[in-house]
């Protein structure tokens, strides 16, 4: 394995945004699983690494260790490994020193984070998310569900709901975010996220929806504690 270091995406100083529907898919060492990588530092093949994963019908890949743990949303389909079968919209936190065999007989596509969650202790997750209740917010049209969040690590993990992205006002992330449009679309001056659209904001962003509709999103905060920087 190339020892040489890869860099995509690697300053987090900076404001980013992917329309992932717009990037191709490449492919992986594991046969018939592509990818779309939205961010990498690190070797290859063993970096830290955000990616959109698909498994065509029947893809598998040999049993393998995560260091630094794993997070995995399904957004489509049904993923398996050997501890069960997880249908479009479970979450998965594998903490350090999880091992497994994944595959998919009827094909799905994954948001997956890899090496973002040192820390021999961090709680094992698997849960459905359509099967946990919305939680209200103290910003009105806002709804929430709690993916991970555990002490004393600093990155946390939820599901939101937003009924109308223009009356939110301003967002502000001091530790920085990762956000996946999961459903809908919003827009900001700077221009419109339709579903799958990932943007990251740096410690101290702030994000300002101009308009748009009914949308759900993935967001990630605190994360930037765990990664290692590199333009």
């Amino acid at each position: 394995m190339s020892q040489e270091l890869k860099v995509l995406n690697g300053d987090f100083r900076q404001r980013l945004t992917i329309d992932t529907q717009a990037l191709p898919w490449t492919a992986s060492p594991g046969g018939h699983v592509q990818r779309k990588r939205l961010h990498l530092v690190g070797r290859a093949e063993a970096g830290q690494v955000t990616s959109l994963v698909r498994y065509e019908p029947g893809a598998r890949f040999p049993r393998h260790d995560h260091p630094e743990g794993e997070e995995i949303l399904v957004l489509e389909g049904v993923f398996s490994d050997d501890r069960g079968h997880w249908h479009a919209g479970t979450y998965l936190l594998n903490p350090e020193g999880y091992s497994h065999a994944p595959y998919s007989e009827e094909g799905c596509t994954l948001f997956v984070k890899l090496r973002q969650y040192p820390g021999n202790d961090r709680e094992k997750v698997a849960l459905q998310t359509a099967d946990q209740a919305w939680r209200g917010s103290v910003r009105k049209g806002v709804a929430w569900k709690k993916l991970y969040a555990q002490e004393p690590y600093a990155d946390s993990a939820r599901l939101e709901r937003w009924e109308d992205p223009a009356s939110l006002g301003t967002l502000t992330f001091p530790a920085g975010a990762e956000l996946l449009v999961l459903a809908g679309a919003f827009t900001d001056e700077h221009g419109t996220y339709p579903r799958w659209s990932w943007l990251r904001i740096p410690p101290g962003g702030v994000l300002m929806p101009t308009g748009g509709e009914y949308c759900e999103l993935y967001i990630k905060e605190g994360g930037f504690a765990y990664l290692r920087e590199a333009a």
